[in-house]
């Protein structure tokens, strides 16, 4: 009789107390399936690396008895077949039916046999007889195989062939004790294991990490450098080296906190100069910011709302100085074709080929702005109608000459224009706008590429 003596006192895992390997196996079982720390993630991978050696062990040793098994029934088979096969010839060379019957009963009855075949010299089955139905056929059946013969007058006369039939069923019925003994072993084993790494596992390695974490989180706490992790009952290895490295990281953090505190003053000094020259960059980026917002991303002309408003103060000085002033609304003709047919791209390039062909033509004092896509407006200070005409037709016969090439492509276009003089009656620049945009509107309809004063 086996007797077990538990290892009580041994186990405490995640402040569970385990007094043998076997107590507490549901939680143990629970936190193996489910661990949620390195030492049972570790010992998860340990433990099913053993299992499935174990498993492959243990299969082997199955394999192993059984095919010895097989091979001894095997053997029995022969030796038993060279006992009977004399009886039996003798029967069959008798014909003697009723000793044949008698003898086939006697081997079924055997424990290592479940089936007999005796059949004549053509193949023709005498006798078949099998301790199994066909519906219950064993997974696995062998056999030997005796030749039946009759000596007369010194001469050997064939009779036919006996063969006896033995099958898993009795190889399983002979190892069973000896699979149950090797399972029960395994088990036993695989249990006791268990039960020594978690143990070993929490020993030497969660519970260091445990009490590792707990003095961190104090360090953590406390906002203190000065203190040092101590980790009690320390052996000499990968835990002690990293105890030694983290007091060697807070020595240094401790160093580099009284460093920054005696470089603060001379930085916060630092600190308010830089400040002083980036609040002087900052101002003179915000002036360049104004300028740029008040241009066209584009063309680098002055954008839609810059351009009426600066328009609209020197429509008012005109006013006040009862100085002429006039107004030319352009509009590049089917510059919607041109997107279309060459793609956005070449589009651009033709508004900037625009503005730099017509900058040239223009005043100092002309104010040049973009007020819609491929809609562009002069104010012209000090020009009367006849001088914004003359001006007027310069860019137009200047786009109409002039040829945009791009990528190997060659853009030719024209532009229709619309002028309006400022009267007496007038109060804003809009009021030229609106009369100069009818003005670029009866352009378009005399056939574009012209100018409508």
């Amino acid at each position: 009789m086996l007797k077990f003596v538990p290892l009580c006192g041994l186990i405490q895992y995640d402040q569970i107390l385990v007094t043998c390997p076997l107590k507490g196996s549901f939680s143990v079982f629970s936190n193996f399936l489910r661990p949620n720390n390195l030492s049972q993630k570790m010992m998860r991978v340990i433990f099913v690396i053993y299992f499935g050696v174990a498993c492959l062990i243990t299969g082997i040793q199955f394999l192993t008895e059984y095919l010895k098994t097989q091979d001894s029934i095997l053997t029995e088979l022969k030796q038993l077949e060279e006992t009977v096969k004399g009886p039996v010839s003798t029967s069959l060379w008798q014909y003697d039916d009723k000793q044949l019957d008698v003898l086939i009963d006697g081997l079924v009855t055997m424990p290592i046999i479940e089936g007999i075949d005796i059949r004549d010299n053509q193949g023709n089955t005498i006798v078949s007889k099998r301790l199994y139905s066909l519906d219950a056929e064993p997974f696995s059946i062998f056999d030997t195989t005796a030749d039946l013969s009759w000596t007369l007058n010194g001469e050997n006369i064939a009779l036919g062939t006996m063969a006896l039939y033995s099958s898993s069923k009795v190889v399983l019925a002979r190892v069973w004790f000896g699979f149950v003994l090797i399972a029960i072993t395994a088990i036993i084993k695989l249990s006791v294991l268990f039960g020594l790494f978690i143990w070993a596992f929490n020993r030497y390695l969660a519970l260091p990490l445990k009490e590792l974490m707990s003095q961190v989180d104090e360090v953590q706490l406390n906002h203190t450098l000065n203190k040092r992790i101590t980790l009690s009952n320390l052996d000499n290895n990968e835990l002690n080296q990293l105890q030694a490295h983290m007091n060697a990281m807070l020595t240094s953090m401790e160093k580099d906190r009284q460093r920054l505190l005696n470089d603060e003053k001379s930085k916060r000094e630092w600190l308010e100069k830089a400040v002083t020259e980036r609040t002087t960059e900052l101002q003179i980026l915000n002036e360049q910011l104004k300028d740029v917002a008040a241009k066209d991303s584009l063309t680098g002309v002055l954008n839609r709302g810059n351009f009426f408003e600066t328009a609209q103060r020197l429509f008012l000085l005109s006013q006040r100085q009862h100085s002429p002033a006039s107004f030319i609304l352009m509009d590049l003709d089917h510059f919607k074709r041109i997107n279309d047919e060459y793609g956005h791209f070449i589009g651009d390039h033709v508004l900037i080929h625009f503005i730099q062909t017509i900058q040239g033509l223009l005043r100092k004092s002309d104010l040049l702005g973009r007020v819609g896509g491929e809609e562009f407006a002069l104010f012209l200070s000090n020009a009367d109608k006849d001088e914004a005409y003359v001006i007027a037709n310069k860019i137009r016969r200047s786009i109409k000459a002039s040829t945009v090439e791009i990528d190997g492509q060659k853009v030719t276009y024209t532009v229709s224009l619309g002028i309006e003089s400022m009267g007496p009656e007038d109060r804003s620049i809009d009021q030229l706008y609106k009369r100069a945009d009818v003005k670029l509107y009866q352009a378009k309809d005399k056939g574009r590429d012209c100018v409508e004063m």
